[in-house]
């Protein structure tokens, strides 16, 4: 009995010691690239093909998994929302960042989403570097992720936007970097690091964006074949920036010698633009990866980039342009570069790559006007100085509506505290008339009361389910409305976004990678599903507001 007793004290031994030498962490990729493309309409990926290589969007499609039916779901749909959505797996009814810009109630200004007035900018003397994720209230996936290994995995978020690089690396990540329009630079801001990391100022010493503004912006392929898109002298475009003008590009017409549009040999904001603003992120992907050895070790790491530029071009010469094609055909390289890179430094198989995007667009309105499908009529609101007009038949002498944006109404509080004992009964009664106003205007669809936002299920469809889940108690106005599809306040020559109609929520999912099935599927989902769907690939917690849920058909069972 003892020499058996002493053979399975050994026999322990030995597996304990063996436990020891081993990484028992769960497995996991070596990194996760999470790619945004600013303004991607999931059309895109099917009306460009023709023009795409086979190393980028198309490996994507045809060696990943990609949701035909992924839609935002809520509204407002801009770019903050929907970077916040992406890494949260929340709507702005959690997360608070309820738009890019918002009327903050309590201090009675504007505020932006990631501005911090607390914080100073890092990497230049000038440029827009009061910046961090401090409005942004639950946690993202890059957050959930530091926290699962003790703050070894390195997050590091890029874009040419300020929000679109802050967002999405969350509150705890090892840098954030965003390009600055007046040195041509990649700056930061002390919410992260007192100065920029070593591999970022020999990156920036390199002046890449000077040498692309030399550059001259041809298309890809012949223009003729550019079948896809509509002529290249078209109404519905504006040109790309005023001062073209005076340089003599009156039309936005092909070739784009960029040297000579410069202004004063200095104009660094031009460059976001053009095709070349993509050229310049890809190029600090790589050095990123490198920079920060990214991939390199047993802790998975994040690396996010934003692609700003095609939302930059598309606000000014909208989705049927040869311009916008051609950015895609030129993105469409960058996205082989990176693949590529990855599959020689990490090796395929061994990373995660998701692509979506922050919303779509609308057509510009000329054009659904000429096409019949607005009226011809159809003229912007002034909706702030039309509601207190009327209001005043009712409330004489007092400015009842302090603020409309975002179609939201924010109502003058102050007002109502005069008289204590009738302050909820004129509050009520100045709701309704907001309404019945509203619904009166031609291009208002709907219209909802705070009380009737409130009250609504968070799960119900249609736009006043989107409405809901857009709306944040304490940041939202008191009044949310809707207007009719296509109906925006854009220019004539230019196009937006912030619907909740299907040519704005209606955006690309694609997953590729370690973990992930090949294959698609056209059942409905939600950009909220990106996160918990990267937490069970990762074997983390979800982001801690959470609603969305875990794309099961994409997912492989990994031991």
């Amino acid at each position: 009995m003892k020499k058996i007793a002493t053979i399975c004290l050994i026999f322990v031994a030995a597996i304990a010691v063996n436990a020891q030498s081993k990484n028992y962490f769960p497995e996991r990729p070596k990194i996760v690239v999470g790619i945004v493309v600013d303004q991607m309409r999931q059309e895109y990926l099917y009306r460009f093909a023709p023009k795409f290589g086979d190393g980028g969007f198309k490996r994507l499609m045809g060696e990943g998994f990609m949701l035909t039916n992924a839609h935002y779901n809520y509204v407002p749909t801009y770019t903050g929302p929907g970077h916040a959505s992406i890494y949260t797996g929340a709507t702005p009814a959690i997360h608070g960042i309820i738009a890019n810009d918002w009327y903050d109630k309590n201090l009675k200004i504007k505020v932006n989403c990631v501005l911090d007035e607390n914080q100073s900018i890092v990497g230049s003397d000038v440029g827009r570097g009061k910046v961090s994720p401090h409005r942004l209230l639950t946690t993202t996936i890059t957050d959930e992720l530091e926290m699962a290994t003790q703050r070894r995995a390195k997050v590091v978020g890029i874009s040419i936007k300020d929000r679109g690089a802050v967002l999405p690396a969350g509150h705890t990540p090892d840098g954030a970097y965003w390009y600055d329009d007046l040195t041509g630079k990649f700056i930061s801001s002390t919410y992260y690091k007192m100065a920029l990391p070593l591999w970022l100022d020999q990156f920036n010493s390199r002046n890449l964006a000077d040498k692309y503004l030399n550059e001259t912006w041809n298309t890809v392929y012949p223009i003729e074949t550019y079948k896809e898109s509509g002529p290249d002298d078209s109404p519905y475009e504006s040109v790309l920036t005023d001062e073209w003008k005076v340089q003599g590009k009156d039309r936005p017409v092909f070739p784009y010698n960029l040297k000579l549009l410069r202004k004063d040999n200095k104009e660094f904001a031009l460059l976001p633009f053009t095709p070349f603003g993509n050229d310049l992120l890809s190029d600090l992907a790589f050095a990123a990866l490198d920079g920060e050895q990214m991939g390199r070790d047993e802790w998975t790491d994040f690396l996010s980039i934003s692609f700003s530029s095609t939302d930059k071009l598309g606000h000014s010469v909208g989705p049927n342009a040869i311009e916008l094609e051609d950015m895609y055909i030129r993105l469409d390289k960058n996205l082989e570069d990176i693949l590529n890179k990855l599959d020689m430094d990490i090796g395929k198989g061994q990373y995660v790559v998701f692509l979506t995007a922050d919303h779509g667009v609308a057509d510009v309105r000329q054009y659904l006007k000429d096409l019949r499908i607005i009226p011809d009529s159809y003229k912007p609101i002034n909706f702030l100085e039309g509601l207190n007009s009327y209001l005043d038949q009712y409330f004489a002498g007092k400015r009842i509506v302090e603020n409309v944006s975002n179609e939201q109404v924010f109502l003058n509080h102050d007002v109502f505290t005069e008289d204590p004992k009738s302050s909820s009964v004129e509050y009520l009664v100045a709701c309704e008339l907001i309404r019945t106003y509203l619904l009166s205007l031609d291009g208002v669809s709907e219209v909802y009361t705070k009380s009737a936002i409130q009250n609504g299920s968070f799960d119900e469809d249609g736009l006043r389910g989107k409405v809901k889940r857009g709306y944040h108690t304490k940041r939202s106005g008191d009044i949310g409305f809707v207007m009719e599809s296509g109906w925006t306040d854009d220019k004539d020559r230019s196009t937006g976004h912030s619907t909740g109609y299907t040519y704005d929520t209606h955006s690309p999912i694609i997953f590729y990678g370690f973990g992930v099935r090949h294959g698609s599927t056209a059942n409905y989902h939600t950009i909220t599903d990106i996160a918990p769907t990267l937490s069970t690939i990762l074997k983390i917690k979800f982001p801690s507001g959470a609603t969305g849920q875990p794309i099961t058909e994409l997912l492989k069972d990994i031991e």
